[in-house]
């Protein structure tokens, strides 16, 4: 029994090692991207992670009204780019605090989007970081 269970590990280890393993946050690449958002509007980014890791994203600037919720929804990307089924989405993400954190990601093609959830009075540019592996 125990040594089954020990292939069964030794198995595991070298798959997740040949798909590129899981990346410590640390080593995370950082995408940006910007916009401006009218009220009850929203925008897309698509992003691709190669590895297994830690996804973080973060409103990073938000004018002219920073003191402001905004909605941030992390998604699958289809073969043709658009984004599709949501993952993890709050319609209360503010400026400076992580929106997204600590969840668990494989490799392959998202979206990030951000989006109007009910709060703009007026058009918000803002920026949005993507911590990704």
């Amino acid at each position: 029994m125990r040594a089954r269970c020990a292939a069964a590990i030794a198995v595991a280890g070298l798959i997740t090692m040949s798909c590129g393993g899981i990346v410590s946050p640390s080593q995370n690449q950082v995408e940006t991207f910007s916009g401006t958002i009218a009220p009850g509007g929203q925008s897309a980014h698509a992003f691709t992670a190669t590895k297994g890791g830690e996804l973080t994203v973060k409103i990073t600037a938000l004018s002219p009204i920073t003191q402001t919720y905004i909605g941030v929804a992390w998604t699958q990307a289809t073969s043709d780019g658009s984004c599709g089924g949501v993952l993890f989405s709050t319609n209360f993400a503010q400026l400076n605090v992580a929106a997204i954190s600590g969840a668990n990601i494989i490799s392959g093609k998202y979206c990030v989007v951000v989006y109007d959830s009910g709060a703009f009075a007026v058009p918000e540019t803002y920026t949005v970081s993507v911590s990704h592996p």
